[in-house]
């Protein structure tokens, strides 16, 4: 149970990075991942929300996380790259169905960001299909629930 919980906070970690970057530097370096590009249906490639800075710091600052809980510095990078991956993911897939940049999609925005980058670390640390199940409902749950706490003190812009 001590390996999934510190899953789950390096999952949170990966994922938290930029919604905290967002509100520490603003606009500051805050260029888009899709450079402002539509796709073939008109819409936003993945939109302004998704950021080069925040995947940058997630990517960079979740391995040193791991190292801080206990994991090899390689199972950081894995999160944090599937972790993204998964949010790029989801905002691609978001833009197809026309919803704005930093709507919610309900089991879309939490997913993916949960399951890629344990799918990514299930063979080294031998994780089972039933413990990765486990892990995404309690990311699913834990992030609607921190999420709101977040907007509560102003850390995030809307209380999904």
């Amino acid at each position: 149970m001590l390996l999934e919980l510190k899953l789950l906070l390096l999952i949170g970690i990966a994922n938290g990075i930029p919604v905290l970057t967002k509100k520490q530097w603003g606009e500051k370096y805050n260029w888009p991942m899709d450079g402002g590009k539509r796709f073939v249906d008109g819409q936003p490639l993945l939109g302004p929300s998704k950021t080069l800075r925040g995947v940058i710091l997630s990517v960079s600052l979740t391995p040193l996380a791991a190292i801080l809980v206990g994991f090899h510095w390689e199972i950081g990078l894995l999160i944090g790259l599937f972790a993204m991956f998964g949010d790029l993911f989801s905002s691609f897939i978001k833009r197809r169905l026309r919803r704005p940049s930093s709507s919610m999609a309900l089991g879309l925005d939490q997913i993916p960001e949960s399951l890629f980058p344990l799918l990514a670390c299930q063979a080294s640390l031998s994780l089972s299909w039933t413990s990765i199940a486990f892990m995404v409902l309690l990311f699913f749950i834990g992030e609607l629930v921190i999420s709101r706490i977040l907007f509560k003190f102003n850390l995030r812009d809307t209380p999904y």
